[in-house]
């Protein structure tokens, strides 16, 4: 490659050791000229990586063919200019897909934590109370066979689908954006809402947010789960009642692992800190360290075929029916 693109790199909270793998590094400064400010000839950058977009207006960069969030999803609507973006065949990329196979398997562990109530078990042995063999088992189930329903079926999903194969569970999944031919062709049955919930034994909570779909999962949808089982939150807290969820776990009808919750950090007082029947975790699916360096390798490999004129294939692409959406 003769002549060496220009790419400003601005990764925000996000240090760049943190993204970037010594060798994807050097890759990347292999194929473009790496910046880190805004360069006075602002029509010399070709791609850009950051976390938010505070660069001015996109028009100010007249060769740009790539902007790229590695903070984990894409831009908010209101905060980046899409639609110059699509008029001009920018590709606007998210790293989300580097996080599914971290986020599936902290949910496969949090659900095993759940069914077989491995967190209950390990404080009641703390506190000198534990029950050996079957009676430590009493309220315990395995994966093995089982109705699980995927609550939107995206890139995570299919990475909790992948790990779940030895356990032969019974696939379900409720995603209106999907046509239901593409979930079939998955293995996975498409469904209702209604009837995913009320008879999954464990419900992943996986969906993208939209402004349409703030606390779709109501009250009457979790007090319809079949008793016992276990509500994996590991998405968003935008999908679900949470208060409702709260309360409905404070009755001891169902169980849940959380990952993430309405406002972080969770106060101090709030109930869902004393519900007995849940595994708690301090939105920590996707941020393993060693993990991370997988955002950077999707970017460079994404990079390289864009200077080629190759589609990109790793990152997430913006779409202009769902970016305003969301």
């Amino acid at each position: 490659m003769s002549h060496k693109p220009t790419v400003l790199m601005d990764t925000g909270f996000r240090t760049v050791d943190e993204i970037f793998a010594p060798g994807d590094l050097h890759r990347l400064h292999s194929i473009s000229t790496v910046v880190t400010d805004v360069p006075a000839a602002k029509d010399s950058v070709e791609a850009v990586i950051c976390t938010e977009w505070r660069f001015g207006s996109l028009d100010d960069y007249a060769n740009v063919r790539a902007v790229i969030n590695v903070a984990g999803a894409h831009f908010p609507s209101d905060r980046f200019a899409y639609e110059t973006a699509f008029r001009r065949n920018i590709r606007v990329l998210s790293c989300t897909p580097a996080f599914g196979p971290q986020v599936a398997e902290m949910a496969l562990a949090m659900t095993l934590a759940s069914s077989r109530e491995v967190c209950l078990g390990d404080a009641a042995f703390k506190r000198g109370e534990e029950r050996y063999l079957h009676a430590g088992n009493e309220g315990t189930f395995t994966l093995f066979g089982k109705a699980v329903g995927f609550v939107g079926y995206g890139s995570i999903a299919r990475n909790v689908q992948k790990i779940l194969a030895p356990f032969g569970c019974q696939l379900m999944a409720y995603d209106p954006w999907l046509p239901d031919s593409y979930v079939e062709e998955h293995g996975v049955r498409p469904v209702t809402l209604e009837e995913l919930m009320h008879t999954s034994d464990v419900v992943f909570v996986l969906a993208a947010v939209s402004k349409e779909n703030a606390a779709m999962i109501t009250r009457t949808h979790l007090e319809s789960m079949r008793p016992g089982a276990v509500f994996v939150l590991v998405g968003r807290a935008h999908l679900v009642d949470f208060a409702a969820l709260t309360d409905v776990l404070g009755r001891g009808e169902i169980r849940a692992a959380i990952d993430v919750f309405p406002d972080e950090p969770v106060p101090r007082d709030h109930a869902i800190r004393s519900v007995p029947n849940t595994v708690l975790s301090a939105h920590r699916a996707g941020s393993v360290r060693e993990d991370l360096r997988l955002i950077g390798r999707m970017v460079v490999d994404d990079l390289e075929a864009i200077f080629r004129g190759i589609p990109p294939r790793r990152l997430q692409n913006a779409e202009p029916e769902l970016v305003g959406r969301r």
